[in-house]
């Protein structure tokens, strides 16, 4: 446009100068005449001029309004492409959660199954040592004299003077003297546990771990049991003997999930881990932690630990 209008004022001001300068070389009908024609081509130069301009500004319109439709559809498709994009993270984030959510879900359920489990063993272990002290009894009784009178000797009846227990004059026998030697009684549990935690404490851990397998062996469906076997864990991890450590954690965890020790178990269970050079064991384990015991000053342990090797923490 301004390309024209400069066009446009170049002939007018040459038409100008041929009206200025014509006559003082030419007779006065000459150069009216050449005036005219002159004028006619500068007319027709001009009108020329016009329809290049409206010509070159209805195409300028139309390239401007193309631009500014491929620039707003470039921007619609921008917008388009980032919505579809926020979108599949959304749905990616949304799948990996519930992967970890179905993940923590199976392994929740795979540890209420194992705990089940170690708690049906017991209750059979039980049993058969209920049986064996039966069958024991019996035996006991099976191997008393046969026939024997109640209190006196064989076949003497209890009222020809002799005392309730034992022969006339004599003092009654005491109870299981005639039967097998009395069975060795249960140490008390709290003295027992009180005593092992002492020597815990004072580093004598051969006797303090004695005393923990009696409270475990003598009292297995008993809460101080499962905190027993928790120290004979920790008594192997002070001695770097992380695979018993490490077995004495599974069976807190498998046997007493509901013990208060259970999470501070399973965070020394993936140091024992770490330990031993299964990193991928151990981060699992703290994963599990964080899951099954979300609250606990362990689980921010295990948080914190899991940050320091650069893993990703996932919880449900």
């Amino acid at each position: 446009m301004h390309i024209a209008r400069t066009v446009r004022s170049c002939l007018l001001a040459a038409v100008a100068c041929a009206v200025v300068l014509g006559p003082a070389s030419t007779p006065a009908h000459a150069v009216s005449k050449e005036i005219i024609q002159l004028q006619t081509q500068v007319q027709q130069l001009l009108d020329m001029v016009q329809r290049l301009q409206s010509s070159f500004d209805t195409r300028f319109g139309v390239l401007q309004n193309l631009a500014q439709q491929t620039a707003n559809e470039a921007t619609q498709m921008s917008t388009t492409v980032n919505a579809m994009q926020q979108k599949l993270n959304a749905q990616s984030e949304t799948v990996d959660g519930k992967v970890d959510g179905v993940s923590s879900q199976v392994q929740a359920l795979n540890d209420s199954v194992d705990e089940l489990k170690a708690r049906i063993a017991k209750l059979d272990k039980s049993i058969q040592d209920l049986q064996t002290q039966l069958q024991a009894i019996q035996s006991q009784q099976q191997a008393s004299p046969q026939g024997a009178a109640p209190g006196g000797m064989p076949g003497m009846p209890a009222s020809q003077g002799a005392q309730p227990g034992g022969m006339p004059g004599m003092p009654a026998a005491a109870p299981g003297a005639a039967g097998a030697p009395a069975q060795m009684q249960a140490p008390p549990l709290k003295s027992t546990f009180q005593s092992a935690m002492g020597d815990y404490n004072a580093g004598r851990y051969s006797v303090a771990a004695s005393e923990f397998q009696d409270v475990v062996h003598y009292y297995p469906l008993d809460d101080l049991a499962g905190t027993a076997q928790f120290y004979l864990g920790e008594i192997d991890y002070q001695q770097h003997k992380y695979e018993d450590a490490i077995t004495n954690y599974n069976t807190v965890l498998e046997g007493f999930s509901g013990n208060p020790k259970a999470p501070t178990a399973q965070l020394h269970k993936a140091y024992a881990l770490l330990a031993l050079k299964r990193r991928e064991s151990a981060i699992h384990e703290l994963r599990a932690l964080i899951t099954r015991y979300p609250r606990t000053p362990e689980a921010e342990h295990a948080r914190s630990k899991l940050n320091g090797m650069g893993v990703r923490i996932r919880e449900k």
